[in-house]
């Protein structure tokens, strides 16, 4: 957790979510899946539960793309999502990290919309492959499928 940063955790872990609001994987299979060049969430482990980081696929030094599941670099630099006013100051690393909290039971009622808000849409992604991909062609359009497991949605199965 970021120094001096405290929530309080409202709602069951996994559960409680807003209706609007169905993802794919949770956040320890997304880890597990292989994302951000395994770079993310490296330094607040503690915050979570150990169970999530077991067969999670980190690099505690830089970012490696091959630990990805689609092997593919499929992110932009935090640099860049702050430009974009991407970020919540509660959650300095971005979406990922404000999932992994909602997850696990803190609610921000108006960050959660935004956040639930900018997930839902990156359907958009998926009906694109959908169009465009044969079922099953893992291989077809992989940055916008690795993009997907950042934000929970499961494109192996589209």
């Amino acid at each position: 957790m970021q120094k001096g940063y405290r929530y309080r955790l409202t709602a069951r872990p996994g559960r409680d979510f807003d209706p609007d609001f169905k993802p794919d994987l949770t956040p320890k299979e997304v880890l597990a899946l292989g994302v951000f060049g395994g770079k993310y969430m490296t330094d607040c482990r503690k915050e979570f539960p150990a169970s999530w980081f077991a067969k999670a696929k980190l690099s505690p030094a830089k970012k490696d793309p091959k630990l990805n599941f689609f092997k593919v670099d499929a992110s932009q630099p935090l640099a860049e999502w702050r430009r974009k006013g991407w970020i919540h100051p509660d959650d300095p690393r971005g979406w990922f990290q404000w999932y992994c909290r909602y997850w696990m039971g803190r609610r921000l009622p108006e960050e959660d919309a935004r956040q639930i808000k900018r997930w839902k849409m990156m359907r958009r992604h998926a009906a694109q492959i959908k169009k465009g991909c044969k079922p099953g062609a893992l291989h077809c359009r992989p940055k916008q499928r690795q993009a997907l497991l950042h934000w929970a949605y499961d494109s192996r199965t589209i």
